[in-house]
This record gives C-alpha cells, structure tokens and sequence, in this order.
C-alpha cells in the first residue's frame, strides 16, 4: 500500500500526511512540482518528527512517477468518483492517489485510475481536507488487507 501525493499545494497537509504514513508504515510518492518548497517549516511543524521516519519517494513529474512505480493499481480519491468507499474493495499494493487541494488531479490521471472512490458525506457538503481523506481511506483500505501495524 502506496499514497500517492499528486503536486500538493499545502505544507501542512503534506506533513500531515507524511506522519500518518510513517506511523502506519506506508510509503508516500510526491509527485511534483509541489505548490511549497518541500523544506517549508510549515511542511516539518506538521510532520514533527515524524518526516524522518517517512518513506518517501519524489517524482519530478506524473510521467516520472508512472515510469518508477512497481506493480498495484491507482486508486483515485475523488469526490467526482462513483463508487462509495464503503463498496470499494481494496488490494495489499495499491497506490491511493490524492490531487492538488485546489484542482485535485487532470483528466489524464483520472483516465488511468483503475478504481475512483469517494468518501460519502452529507448532502451539500463540498469536500473533506485532503489529509483527512488520506486517513480515512488508508484505515478501511488497511483494514480490509490486514495491513496494520503489529506494534
């Protein structure tokens, strides 16, 4: 099990993101050109001490992404998706990928998903903080594989 970070726009969401990666013990691609210079204090305030433990990959573009990634499908998280988390079923090498927080990802890299999922929400509600929606896919996709953590 991978995130995928494609050209994040917010330090904090990414140190988010990060720390819960390293806590979980999946590895993290950052896709660039990121919208922050990837030595921000804002990156490091969020991730704490966390970033170190971080298995992190950083890609120059999607195409170098594509070219460096192993084997296991492209799950988008998107609100434009289909298929409710609750009905998505999850694979041990999955990549779950994450867009920017301001476009969320292009329509090449939609048309490359091998499954597009959304977290369902309230009516009128718009869309959940990018971090946030790492964490609550990474749990149920966790869950389902038996990928927790022993510790």
């Amino acid at each position: 099990m991978r995130i995928v970070l494609y050209q994040p726009d917010i330090p904090q969401n990414a140190g988010t993101i990060l720390r819960l990666a390293a806590c979980l013990g999946v590895a993290v691609d950052v896709v660039e050109p990121c919208g922050f210079i990837w030595s921000e204090p804002r990156l490091r305030r969020a991730g704490m001490d966390y970033l170190e433990l971080a298995a992190v990959a950083r890609h120059s573009s999607w195409a170098a992404f594509l070219a460096a990634r192993g084997a296991g499908r492209l799950v988008l998280l998107t609100t434009r998706a289909a298929t409710p988390l609750p009905a998505a079923r999850f694979e041990p090498s999955d990549h779950l990928v994450l867009g920017r927080e301001s476009a969320g990802v292009p329509d090449e890299v939609h048309a490359l998903a091998d499954l597009a999922v959304r977290v369902p929400m309230v009516a009128g509600a718009r869309s959940l903080n990018v971090a946030v929606t790492a964490g609550i896919v990474l749990a149920e996709a966790l869950r389902q594989t038996d990928g927790w953590p022993s510790g």
